[in-house]
């Protein structure tokens, strides 16, 4: 992880699998929590870091931030070249990619770094000076968000970083899909997903939503997002929950970090 010589990108080149549509669930969410900082923004920038061997994620992330900050800049970073140059050809006005990893080779600092299925491939006990690179590279009011989905976007777990570090972790699926909520366990970001066992808190909140979930079953009746929102709701009563229904009818919930963080 560090880097013998500050002209190399730092990291390591990622499988690159990648789909339209894949981080939306990711996107909407960034753009109803963050857009309020990107709007007051002279010049918003946000980076798509490790965008795959496709670029549709960075376009469509340019295109997501547009409609709650229409001044916002997107700028799609890979460490492989050859992805770089293969992107090049969908650039436009304000969208454009560029050679790098970790360090984020841009001149000013972003308020937006997303980092989707890039550190799984690492080790977990490399996880934290990799938050502590990005963070160290965000704007006074920027954001970090680092997560993981399934291949199609429909189960999607992240965390969220300010400058100071991680602040919430928020899960969110497409509730059709899903049997129990710890089916989610599965795509826990690097720094959670070995934690999922008896004794850490995140093993701990998830078998305290499928109690809820469980308890919520008449309201199934009514449709999986009622069964969602008054799980969470009871969830909420232990748990620092720390959105609205607002969200929660998104198939989200959004959790803070201290509650789920990893002890020891």
């Amino acid at each position: 992880m560090t880097a013998r010589s500050t002209s190399r990108p730092v990291g390591t080149v990622t499988r690159g699998t990648t789909n339209p549509n894949r981080l939306r669930r990711m996107d909407r969410w960034i753009a109803a929590v963050h857009g309020p900082a990107l709007r007051r923004a002279a010049d918003p920038l946000a980076v798509d870091l490790g965008y795959g061997a496709a670029p549709w994620t960075a376009v469509e992330l340019l295109q997501r931030l547009r409609t709650a900050a229409p001044g916002v800049r997107v700028t799609g970073i890979e460490i492989d070249p050859e992805r770089v140059a293969a992107a090049r050809p969908y650039a436009r006005e304000g969208l454009s990619f560029r050679h790098g990893g970790f360090e984020i080779p841009l001149p000013g600092r972003p308020l937006l770094i997303r980092a989707a299925n890039v550190l799984r491939q690492y080790e977990e006990g490399e996880v934290a000076g990799v938050w502590e690179r990005l963070c160290g590279r965000l704007a006074p009011d920027g954001l970090l968000v680092e997560g993981t989905c399934d291949e199609i976007g429909r189960r999607h777990v992240w965390i969220a970083l300010g400058p100071e570090g991680p602040r919430s972790v928020t899960f969110a699926t497409r509730l059709g899909s899903l049997d129990r909520p710890s089916d989610l366990a599965e795509r826990l970001p690097k720094a959670l997903i070995h934690r999922n066992v008896p004794g850490e808190p995140v093993h701990a909140f998830l078998r305290d939503f499928d109690r809820a979930w469980a308890s919520a079953a008449p309201y199934a009746a009514y449709g999986a997002r009622q069964r969602w929102v008054r799980a969470v709701r009871e969830l909420a009563a232990d748990w620092p929950v720390l959105d609205r229904a607002g969200r929660w009818r998104q198939g989200e919930v959004t959790v803070g970090w201290g509650a789920l963080g990893p002890r020891g």
